[in-house]
């Protein structure tokens, strides 16, 4: 590698010539090539690099400074940002909203004519009107939908109630009815009953008719509960005597004492109380209906009927003890003397029939017929067995 010394701008420097003939220059960065170059001068701009030789400097990197947020960052901001101002947009809108629909007269209930009332037939109009009435004259967004639902079922024929409002200006009400399954007596008073023991009074409608027995035995003071414990009873003797179409005849039904259910019947021959005790209602009350003409013939006068034991049937046992409490010398001596001379009717294989209450099965525990098995009497005490040995 040789060295000469050349001008470069009007300046003396060194160039180096390596063996392969390149050039390579130390100088300072000229300022500029002069418009008219001197003679034999050489410029920096005129020299060029040798192929695969990098005479130039590279360019010089230009610092960038970075942003503290990300884009990912910036990105979420923006879109909350968007949210935030849709949402902004939206309660401002609510609220003026909110504002009109309080205060314009349009949302406002003005009289019973923007109250629609349906499903109501035996309730009284006049208890429902009382109670949504009481919103007349309010706006319809402050009507309290439960609280009326709530009062409406308090009515005694209202089993379910539904308000509902209607824009701009109305409420729908529907009522559902309860429905009736006998009439009730407590005190003086004659009321309807529905299968839950709910006492409903009687229909505001006078046209409605309802054909049903009468229930005794409910006293007025009686919870709801137990009301409803003795209409399953009565729902119970109802759905049997259906079967063989015998609940017309029934007039009366008394639920005092759930042991012994008691029915008024109403035939041709005349009223008669019969005693079904607390099961087998439709077999006993067949059995009833098949010999009450013969019991009628044999009988002067048949008022009520025990059938509640098996294997026996005790005619007038409400008359027998009314004797055996009142006048025991002549008040119903007729029925008492019956009984003791043994005027007995035999219906089948172990039944019998007894008049008056001597024989009544509440003052023996068990009764049997003479020699029908199980009769466990001594000898002594079987009349019928010296009469037979005489």
């Amino acid at each position: 590698m040789t060295r000469e010394r050349v001008e470069v701008n009007g300046h003396d420097d060194e160039i180096e010539t390596r063996n392969r003939g390149s050039v390579s220059a130390r100088t300072v960065p000229p300022s500029r090539k002069p418009s008219i170059p001197k003679p034999g001068a050489i410029y920096f701009e005129d020299i060029e690099p040798e192929e695969g030789q990098q005479f130039l400097r590279g360019e010089r990197r230009v610092p960038v400074r970075r942003s503290v947020v990300g884009k990912k960052t910036l990105a979420r901001a923006k879109t909350a940002a968007g949210l935030a101002l849709s949402l902004a947009l939206v309660g401002s809108l609510a609220i003026t909203a909110y504002g009109y629909g309080i205060h314009a007269p349009r949302f406002r209930l003005h009289s019973s004519d923007n109250i629609d009332l349906t499903g109501v037939h035996n309730a009284s109009r006049a208890q429902v009107m009382e109670v949504v009435g009481a919103d007349i004259g309010r706006n319809i967004f402050f009507v309290p939908l439960d609280e009326r639902q709530r009062q409406l079922r308090q009515i005694p024929w209202v089993e379910e109630a539904t308000v509902m409002r209607l824009l701009p200006n109305r409420i729908a009400v529907n009522i559902l009815e309860r429905t009736p399954v006998a009439f009730v007596q407590i005190g003086p008073r004659i009321s309807l009953i529905d299968a839950n023991g709910v006492v409903m009074g009687m229909p505001a409608n006078r046209q409605t008719k309802y054909s049903f027995p009468v229930i005794r035995g409910i006293a007025e003071t009686e919870p709801l509960s137990s009301r409803a414990a003795a209409m399953k009873i009565y729902s119970r003797l109802t759905t049997d005597l259906d079967e063989g179409n015998f609940t017309r005849q029934v007039s009366e039904v008394d639920l005092s004492d759930p042991e012994d259910v008691k029915v008024t019947v109403n035939d041709a021959g005349g009223t008669t109380l019969v005693h079904l005790g607390s099961s087998d209602f439709l077999q006993r009350y067949k059995l009833f209906v098949a010999h009450i003409g013969e019991w009628r013939q044999q009988f002067q006068s048949v008022q009520s009927v025990d059938m509640r034991y098996d294997g026996q049937i005790v005619v007038n046992p409400d008359r027998g003890e009314e004797s055996k409490l009142g006048d025991r010398d002549g008040a119903k001596s007729g029925d008492r003397a019956a009984a003791k001379s043994g005027d007995r009717a035999q219906l089948r294989s172990g039944d019998r029939v007894i008049g008056g209450s001597d024989d009544h099965p509440s003052a023996r525990k068990e009764q049997r017929a003479p020699g029908t098995p199980g009769d466990r009497r001594t000898p002594k005490n079987r009349p019928w067995k010296k009469k037979a040995r005489s």
